[in-house]
């Protein structure tokens, strides 16, 4: 799986937005200077998770942005669907949707796997996971094998 620069930003904004104790309203200014994001690209990522009701804007003196629930409703899973789609896609269609022939339809069945292990960490973690740095055993797990942190 390729992370694109559109869900990193995504996780980072929100990430950034949890993070604050008062939970007031943040400026889009402000988060792309916090986590170095440049401001259009932060503002059309916004946007996408305005639309998917992760985000709400506030507008006037003490305006900005905040989230529409409570960080630990909102899965990393959540936030890259709403900025680049299904979590795993053959070109451009989901893994039950592609067809094969049978020599080849085998293939089905790892697009189908990758989907559902992506999925047991990246619907695992919620951005107040992300925020508070506390990560579920699932993903501690994983991350304590050496195997996974070596490059193939």
């Amino acid at each position: 799986m390729r992370v694109s620069a559109k869900s990193d930003y995504a996780l980072r904004a929100l990430i950034e937005m949890a993070a604050r104790e008062d939970g007031k309203a943040v400026s889009a200014e402000e988060l792309g200077r916090a986590q170095e994001i440049p401001h259009g690209f932060l503002q059309a990522i916004l946007a996408d998770l305005r639309k998917a009701g992760v985000v709400i804007s506030q507008r006037g003196q003490s305006g900005g942005w905040r989230l529409a629930r409570k960080a630990s409703d909102v899965s990393v899973a959540d936030v890259i669907r709403a900025v680049d789609g299904p979590l795993v896609s053959v070109y451009g269609l989901r893994p039950e949707g592609v067809t094969y022939n049978e020599r080849a339809d085998v293939l089905q069945h790892v697009w189908i796997a990758a989907r559902d292990s992506l999925r047991e960490v990246f619907e695992k973690v919620s951005i107040a996971d992300l925020a508070s740095r506390e990560l579920p055993d699932e993903v501690t797990t994983r991350t304590a094998r050496d195997e996974a942190w070596l490059p193939h």
